[in-house]
């Protein structure tokens, strides 16, 4: 019998991977571990539960992702019909142009002297 569709609670882990917000569980259950879930705005562990009608907020991969539940599901769906199971209250991510600029080396330079890891570390520091 499956999960699909129920008001069945299922882990908060599971969850993520299964709508796809992360592209493993084991890193779903990381993010839970480190801190970086929060459902209805507490701090969780991996065996939480949600609902529907539950806020979830994830920060993965430098962006933090603000969904309300709609469906809850255990197996992992295509991107299509997981897109069905929450709806997206994320700010939009920044531009790319914001972007801090990578610094780059022609191949077989060496290393960098001093006044060239300087400069690297001042452009890091203050992006324009």
């Amino acid at each position: 019998m499956s999960n699909e569709g129920t008001a069945e609670p299922v882990r908060v882990d599971s969850w993520i991977w299964s709508v796809r917000l992360t592209k493993s569980r084991s890193q779903a259950s990381a993010a839970c571990k480190a801190g970086h879930v929060r459902v209805n705005g507490t701090r969780v562990k991996a065996s939480q539960t949600v609902k529907p009608g539950d806020q979830v907020r994830v920060f993965h991969a430098g962006r933090e992702r603000i969904v309300a539940v709609t469906k809850v599901i255990s197996k992992r769906v295509g991107a299509p019909a997981a897109a069905e199971c929450y709806v997206d209250n994320s700010p939009p991510p920044p531009p790319r142009e914001f972007a801090a600029p990578v610094a780059v080396r022609d191949r077989g330079a060496g290393r960098p002297t001093k006044r060239d890891r300087r400069e690297l570390e001042r452009l890091q520091q203050h992006p324009r």
